[in-house]
This record gives structure tokens, C-alpha cells and sequence, in this order.
């Protein structure tokens, strides 16, 4: 039995995904990793894609313009957790970590990246200061992802207390170091500026030429890429805005075309997709 294709509840949506059942070979889908593709978990270092994701975006990939994961993992992460790699039919997967700073491209395996910002270093090295300082940041835990630098608040005592007594901290700390915070599901990241998903999304969208896009994601840092699809939808590209549900980050729930019950039922609009334009 098929998957059956849920319809948006927007007319915006409605029209974004006509537009890829109708010419579906001119047409780019992008994922986030974390959330959207893999399950949320309290040790970051321990997530992997949902069992059906690397079958499904094999299945889709080969009946669209590109399929791309934009992640704030690095690259390799997210290849190496997503399980992409090894998966067939993903010949043309393009994986743009650190929010688009970093690309992999399956077609030759090689990652390619600007030299890292001196500030991320500097700001992990007073990182543990910092949070000692917080009294309830106690169990926060620090993620090193090289070109940027987590802090998590999922594993301590009080999650959401510990994860605004950290805000003003290490948003002062950013500022210090020519970085900004990146917050999102119990997390906040600091990284270099200039990136963010919604630029990455959009250069990649003209890179490939596509004519329609759709875009899945979760937290806070997917309302950037959501905003690119707003903005191309009002320059003649139609589009599909996706959330992975969360009840922890309503707005994107509220802007979405789409709602799916989290990263199974991403894999259940891939397969349903697929099966749309007659994969």
C-alpha cells in the first residue's frame, strides 16, 4: 500500500507542491539534519537519521532537479549520521554543514570550506568559565563542532531556566569574539556571521536553476530558510514549507505549509512524494 501525500493548508503550498508534481525534475527539496531527518536526542553525538531516511531520499532523489541536507553540523557529521554515503540513488546529494559554510558533494566525496574564524577557538577556550559562572546552568554540556562551538541545556536539572540564564552570557561572549548565537531546541550555538540557512538555501536554489523548492524543517535556525522560501516564493519560485512538529518551537509550526509528526513523518512525505512523481 502507498503512502498517501498530505496537501498543505495554504494556498502558498498548495500551489509550491503542484508546481513540483508538475515539473519535479526542475524542482530542489532540502532537509535539515537534526530534528527533521534524525530524532532530537539529550547526547547530540549519539543521533542518527531515522532508519527510513536514506532509503526514502534514495527513492525521491533520483526524480528531482538536487535534494540537499542543510545542517549546523559539519559536514562529515551529518554524511557519516545520516548514513548517505552508502546509500544509492543519492549520487547528486549536496550536505551544506555549518549552516552553508561547508559543502560535501557526493558526486566526489570532497568537502570544501573557507579557513575556520579564529574567534570560535577563543570563545570555547572561556566557555568553561562562563557557564561555571551561571549557577543554573549546572549539566550543561559544550559540543566542539570546529567551525562552531554548542552549548546544551537538554541534560541539565532545569532544561529551559538553564538555557535562558545562558543566553545574555554567552550572547556577551559572542560579541566578543566577532561571533553570534545561533539558539535553538534547548541549544545555543555560537558561530561566525554571514551564514545562515536561509542564504544557504537561496544560493542553492539559483546554483541549480530549480523552479520550485521544498524546504523541512524544525527549530529556530530552519525560520532563516523558511523566510528564503517566502522571499522566492514572491520572485516567481513556488514553495513548500515543511515543519518536522515540535511543540517546542511553535512559530515554525505556524508559518509551515505542511506539519508532519516529526522525523517518521518526514520519511512518510518523502515516500509519499516519491510515489507522486512515479518513483
Amino acid at each position: 500500500m502507498g503512502s498517501h501525500l498530505p496537501a498543505p493548508t495554504t494556498a502558498a503550498g498548495r500551489d509550491g507542491l503542484a508546481a513540483i508534481l508538475e515539473r519535479p525534475g526542475e524542482a530542489v527539496a532540502a532537509f535539515d539534519f537534526d530534528g527533521t531527518l534524525a530524532d532530537i536526542v539529550p547526547d547530540p553525538d549519539q543521533a542518527r537519521a531515522h532508519p527510513g531516511a536514506a532509503p526514502a531520499l534514495s527513492r525521491l532523489a533520483p526524480g528531482l532537479r538536487s535534494v540537499a541536507v542543510i545542517t549546523g553540523r559539519p559536514a562529515a557529521l551529518a554524511v557519516e549520521y545520516g548514513g548517505f554515503a552508502e546509500a544509492a540513488g543519492l549520487d547528486h546529494l549536496v550536505v551544506l554543514g555549518h549552516y552553508g559554510a561547508e559543502r560535501w558533494d557526493a558526486a566526489d566525496r570532497q568537502i570544501t570550506a573557507p579557513p575556520p574564524h579564529p574567534g570560535v577557538a577563543a570563545a570555547q577556550a572561556e566557555l568553561p568559565g562562563v557557564t561555571a559562572a551561571v549557577g543554573g546552568a549546572v549539566g550543561a554540556t559544550v559540543e566542539e563542532k570546529g567551525r562552531a562551538v554548542a552549548v546544551h541545556t537538554r541534560r541539565a536539572a532545569d532544561p529551559q531556566g538553564a538555557f535562558e540564564a545562558l543566553r545574555e552570557p554567552l550572547r556577551r561572549l559572542a560579541e566578543r569574539h566577532g561571533l553570534i548565537v545561533e539558539p535553538g531546541r534547548l541549544v545555543l550555538e555560537l558561530r561566525p556571521p554571514g551564514m545562515d540557512k536561509g542564504v544557504a538555501l537561496t544560493e542553492y536554489v539559483r546554483e541549480t536553476g530549480a523552479t520550485a523548492v521544498l524546504y523541512a524543517g524544525d527549530d529556530l535556525g530552519d525560520l532563516a530558510a523558511f523566510a528564503a522560501v517566502e522571499r522566492l516564493r514572491s520572485q516567481g519560485v513556488p514553495g513548500v514549507l515543511v515543519c518536522s512538529g515540535s511543540t517546542e518551537v511553535t512559530e515554525l509550526a505556524q508559518r509551515a505549509d505542511l506539519v508532519v509528526d516529526g522525523p517518521a513523518g518526514v520519511v512518510d512525505l518523502l515516500t509519499a512524494l516519491a510515489q507522486a512523481i512515479g518513483r
